[in-house]
């Protein structure tokens, strides 16, 4: 799957294994959220991103309509990545909507602020996955946040 923001010449891509196995991870979990971390790199001159992979949190809290993950005990995990050719990143976020629209909430974007403003982040550009499903639909809503705006992927 390719997708792009025209309006600020973004685009990124992403195997439709990979967004069939978050999707698979997730409902696992319903009726909760769930989620995890993107691992990507960027090309074109840092204009087209690749989602690779996926880090799962060994410790979150989830309900029907949040999910708060932790950090710890994935360092080691991120640090095999960036020895990868091409060298891979943390890159942003994914999670769950079930039975509800890929549709960031206020908490979504006040997370994608959380990961700006954290001093130990090295990412300008969060990406968010949204996977809304019910029982006969799944969207997938990728967003960016690029010069203290929201952006949504589009195909």
């Amino acid at each position: 799957m390719i997708l792009k923001i025209e309006e600020i010449g973004l685009s990124l891509e992403a195997d439709n294994e990979l967004l069939n196995k978050l999707l698979e991870i997730g409902k696992t979990y319903y009726p909760k959220e769930f989620g995890g971390f993107l691992i990507g790199y960027y090309s074109e001159g840092n204009k087209h991103l690749h989602i690779t992979d996926t880090i799962l949190p060994k410790k979150f809290q989830a309900s029907k309509y949040s999910f708060e993950r932790s950090t710890k005990g994935i360092e080691n995990e991120l640090t095999g990545y960036y020895s990868e050719q091409p060298k891979k990143i943390y890159i942003g976020e994914w999670h769950t909507h079930p039975d509800n629209s890929p549709i960031p909430s206020s908490t979504d974007i006040s997370a994608i602020n959380a990961i700006i403003n954290n001093q130990n982040s090295c990412i300008t550009n969060p990406v968010l996955l949204i996977i809304g499903y019910s029982k006969t639909q799944v969207t997938f809503g990728f967003y960016v946040w690029f010069d203290k705006k929201i952006y949504r992927y589009e195909k």
